[in-house]
């Protein structure tokens, strides 16, 4: 019975982690890789280029050419669990409306905190892109820039998404050329999408990161892998040699996240974006940043490695200080590293870089 509603109530957590997600999984994210991501790491399948044609020769047939298909290394990066006492009552007689409620409320914050840390994966293994203005006369324009520079890069069509923060969907929503969701399919308005441009399918994202305006993107170029390490349960305390009729709400989520290929998500900026140049060091598991300021607003930097929460324009700069081309920063490949801009404490402009293995000194 307790590992049937382990199952019951690891399957209610998810599906509300996957409601409340909106860098949802098929639409910013696939979920293309084999292993079992409990191991610590799985493989990812990488290709470039499509499956070769030729012609075909009736009497000695067609030479058969070989796949070029890579498969990356993922290692799984993020352990993050809940452990919620809920105290009064034993494991098997808490009341069915407050397990729903500490469910609910599980599956919600594990879905910000999963958004929050793929969209920074997003913005360090993306392209980074400036936009002087933006105005609802200039939006198309801009976007319709973006889709020619996928077009160019082979980026499929169907299936393009743009994430817009706040205030660069009031100029989308300003534009004539937007088409609202009541006007689009059925499948397209059940993934949250708001509405279509220029190819793309708008998804308003409440985001905050400095200077940010959007993301570009398709799903075939990121990857997203999640598994329960230890499902969602209900766990009697009485054993703990400190709660007595007690119980908590305890799971355990593993999960990573891969950019394949920069061409395929383009994060658009205000041209106040930072642009970062890693290079390895001789110092062993360290990394150097060269910090290009086009805009010349900031006069000082700092940096943090695998934010949790992304820093906020106009926000008092939190980090360690970090001098452009001198600070050695240890790393390890895979881990993103944020650095801000500051003038007067205040951020104003920020920059993502996702380490490789190249970038990391390896103490010769």
């Amino acid at each position: 019975m307790a590992h049937t509603a382990q199952e019951r109530y690891s399957d209610m957590v998810l599906a509300k982690v996957r409601a409340e997600l909106v860098l949802k999984d098929g639409t910013v994210f696939n979920n293309d890789y084999e292993g079992d991501p409990k191991a610590g790491a799985v493989k990812i399948p990488q290709r470039d280029t499509e499956v070769a044609v030729s012609d075909y020769d009736k009497a000695n047939g067609i030479s058969a050419a070989t796949g070029s298909t890579a498969y990356v290394t993922l290692t799984i990066n993020k352990d993050k669990g809940v452990n919620e006492i809920i105290d009064g009552y034993d494991a098997d007689a808490v009341p069915d409306n407050l397990v729903a409620d500490r469910l609910d409320s599980a599956g919600y914050a594990l879905a910000k905190t999963i958004d929050t840390d793929g969209a920074t994966e997003l913005l360090g293994g993306g392209t980074m892109v400036g936009i002087t203005t933006v105005t609802k006369d200039t939006i198309y324009a801009d976007i319709v820039d973006q889709r020619v520079a996928m077009n160019k890069a082979n980026i499929p069509a169907d299936g393009r998404y743009l994430l817009v923060t706040p205030d660069y969907m009031a100029y989308i929503l300003k534009s004539p050329e937007f088409i609202s969701a009541s006007s689009l399919g059925d499948g397209v308005k059940q993934t949250g999408s708001v509405g279509r441009i220029a190819g793309f399918d708008v998804y308003e994202w409440n985001d905050s990161t400095a200077n940010l305006l959007g993301i570009f993107g398709h799903p075939r170029f990121a990857t997203r892998v999640n598994e329960w390490q230890v499902p969602i349960k209900l766990q009697n305390l009485d054993a703990s040699g400190q709660y007595i009729g007690a119980s908590a709400v305890q799971g355990r989520m593993v999960y990573a996240h891969k950019v394949l290929r920069s061409a395929g998500v383009r994060c658009v900026y205000a041209t106040s974006s930072l642009a970062l140049v890693a290079a390895a060091p001789t110092t062993l598991g360290k990394t150097k940043l060269t910090v290009t300021d086009a805009a010349g607003t900031a006069t000082s930097y700092k940096y943090v490695v695998n934010p949790t929460a992304r820093q906020v324009y106009g926000a008092v700069a939190a980090g360690t200080a970090l001098t452009s081309g001198t600070t050695e920063i240890a790393v390890t490949a895979g881990d993103v590293i944020e650095v801000v801009g500051i003038a007067s404490t205040k951020v104003v402009s920020v920059g993502y870089h996702t380490v490789v293995t190249a970038d990391i000194g390896t103490g010769a």
